[in-house]
């Protein structure tokens, strides 16, 4: 059925910063893909938003940050929902579509320090016994691998109540997303990027995921005019991995993929949660059998006993 031009294309969006910056981002796409489509925002709170107590990591590996907003594409209150990828479970909802995922932005994770401190440059040369904020296992485990003496503390709330939390002295540095702070403007010369091999990044860290209804054909058609082809072979060849390790999206997991000459280069590492055990594996193949280098790469980390390292890291308590 044919949808008429004046009906409006309603995006599902968590309400915070980044969230509403994701989903005007998306806006603006749209307006550019289909100009004769009115386009609206709606606020959807989910279960992550609400509890800002628990560490992520015990919220479950289920959508803690999408759920809600799948709801709301379901039940048709929107018609597509906007999410950071990395928080996009792997497996797909019943009736729905990752429909589009455009280009990628920034791919790495930064530690920030406080606005009053003097330059404390990287994880090497934070003081002994540092306090570091973050709500990442996988974060967590990497810089523990690194300096175990560091102090590893949970932190939760958007980007701003995080800095905030930062520069009231509650922590001596914090780890996020370097997408995050570089989409709000958030960036400055207190941070330092922390990249591979050190640190890996999360599944679809960086990428935006577009989910619409499965039978919404003209909606879908829409939508893959905002897909990035090398971003969507990327994200598909680490998601891939992460399903067929069956580790969740706050597993101890980095993935780090690169293209090149057609072809797409996957790593991927493993840790304990108190980073004393890592194991590595990495493949490649051509663009178009991302799929299959998830799956290959996941084998590879399956054979070193990655599996027994994800499964004990869903019962710590740190």
């Amino acid at each position: 059925m044919t949808v008429p031009d004046d009906q409006p294309i309603r995006i599902g969006t968590r309400s915070s910063q980044l969230a509403l910056w994701q989903a005007n981002y998306i806006s603006d796409l749209l307006h550019e893909a289909a100009p004769s489509r009115q386009v609206e925002i709606i606020h959807i709170s989910t279960t992550g938003d609400q509890d800002q107590q628990q560490p992520l990591h015990q919220l479950g590996d289920f959508g803690v940050f999408t759920r809600e907003v799948q709801r709301g594409v379901l039940d048709s209150r929107v018609d597509i929902a906007v999410h950071s990828l990395k928080d996009l479970p792997t497996e797909q909802v019943a009736g729905l579509t990752l429909a589009a995922i455009p280009q990628r932005g920034p791919y790495y994770d930064v530690l920030v320090w406080p606005e009053s401190a003097t330059e404390i440059g990287g994880i090497e040369k934070l003081p002994i016994g540092a306090r570091i904020g973050t709500g990442s296992l996988r974060r967590r485990a990497q810089i523990l691998h690194q300096r175990s003496d560091l102090q590893l503390l949970e932190i939760r709330g958007n980007v701003e109540t995080r800095l905030q939390k930062l520069n009231s002295g509650d922590f001596d540095a914090i780890i996020l997303a370097e997408a995050g702070l570089h989409r709000l403007k958030l960036e400055n010369d207190k941070q330092v990027s922390l990249g591979p091999p050190e640190m890996l990044p999360a599944v679809g860290q960086g990428a935006i995921g577009i989910e619409c209804r499965s039978d919404d054909e003209e909606l879908i058609q829409i939508l893959s005019a905002l897909t990035d082809e090398v971003t969507f072979h990327s994200a598909t060849a680490e998601r891939a991995l992460l399903a067929d390790l069956r580790a969740g999206c706050h597993a101890p997991l980095g993935v780090y993929c690169q293209h090149s000459d057609g072809k797409l280069t996957l790593q991927a590492v493993v840790l304990s949660a108190d980073g004393q055990k890592k194991i590595t594996a990495s493949a490649e193949l051509p663009l178009l059998q991302s799929a299959e280098l998830g799956v290959q790469v996941s084998a590879a980390l399956k054979q070193q006993g990655a599996e027994k390292l994800i499964e004990s890291s869903r019962f710590t308590d740190e």
